[in-house]
């Protein structure tokens, strides 16, 4: 493993280090020198990152036990890329703040497939959003289109579950780490993409899942993808946040229409009104992206 990779890796380990100051790091100088060459002042001016703070990240760094760490890693199949690997998925490496480092289980090459969308909308469709989602996903899936979502509860976990039951594949990108699924009532479904499919996070496994980890990782699920469909969603829910950072990262945005009585179709409904694609069939979402078609 070359230096900068094991560097990328440690730092992601240190709990002072955000995802965001990593990025910093790496974008200043990309070998990470600069994480041994820069004196207690220039991280406050430079990063806004005070001296106990920054001694306390350079302890913890040192402290890292990386052998015992990667050889529990290799034991459980857990591998991880950097932002500059090849492996790396390419369209990812377009928005504006990547993950400088990704952890993963299953098939990393599914995530530089040609043809990615992903799907997400509310914890607890109605009988509309479910037959709308495999009304959309299954010809999708059948052209080898590769389903991208959160694995959270409803929409998200009936995404993946859709691509199981076609024959196609499917990717989780989950808030947490990958020793701590969430919700437990996705381990079966996670024991099967970890296998044959794939699942990805952008915080090393032992970290469990916060709050905040949550709206982070939606930038990823759509970040992944060609387009993003929006399933029954309420104003102000987690799926329009993932909605405005497909539109901040110029890619597509699908949504479902639904009634203007039903409280789940209030924050689709808005993102048609606001300019998103209203989509009835997968032939409006295949439109939309002919160029790479």
């Amino acid at each position: 493993m070359d230096i900068v990779t094991k560097r990328l890796f440690l730092l992601s380990h240190c709990k002072g280090v955000s995802n965001q100051l990593l990025y910093k790091l790496y974008k200043i100088d990309p070998t990470l020198n600069i994480f041994y060459s820069l004196n207690d002042d220039e991280w406050t001016l430079y990063l806004n990152v005070k001296k106990d703070k920054v001694h306390a990240i350079k302890k913890e760094y040192n402290l890292i036990d990386f052998d015992s760490l990667y050889e529990k890693y290799i034991e459980h199949n857990i591998s991880f890329v950097s932002l500059y690997d090849e492996k790396y998925p390419h369209l990812l490496k377009e928005i504006s703040d990547p993950p400088p480092i990704m952890y993963y289980k299953g098939d990393i090459s599914l995530a530089q497939r040609r043809h990615l969308i992903s799907v997400v909308g509310t914890r607890y469709p109605t009988d509309y959003g479910k037959k709308a989602l495999e009304h959309l996903l299954k010809p999708l899936i059948i052209d080898n289109w590769v389903i991208v979502s959160g694995m959270a509860k409803g929409i998200d976990t009936l995404g993946h579950e859709t691509a199981l039951h076609n024959g196609g594949k499917t990717i989780a990108v989950i808030a947490g780490g990958l020793f701590h699924i969430y919700p437990k009532q996705n381990i079966p479904l996670a024991n099967v993409l970890m296998s044959s499919h794939l699942i990805l996070s952008e915080h090393p496994p032992f970290t469990p899942p916060q709050k905040w980890h949550f709206p982070m990782r939606n930038r990823i699920i759509s970040g992944l993808s060609e387009g993003t469909i929006i399933i029954q969603a309420k104003n102000r829910s987690g799926s329009l946040i993932t909605a405005y950072q497909a539109l901040e990262q110029n890619r597509e945005v699908f949504a479902v229409p639904g009634s203007i009585f039903d409280e789940c179709s209030s924050g689709t409904n808005e993102l048609i009104q606001s300019g998103a694609k209203l989509v009835q069939n997968a032939s409006h979402i295949i439109e939309e992206l002919p160029i790479n078609h």
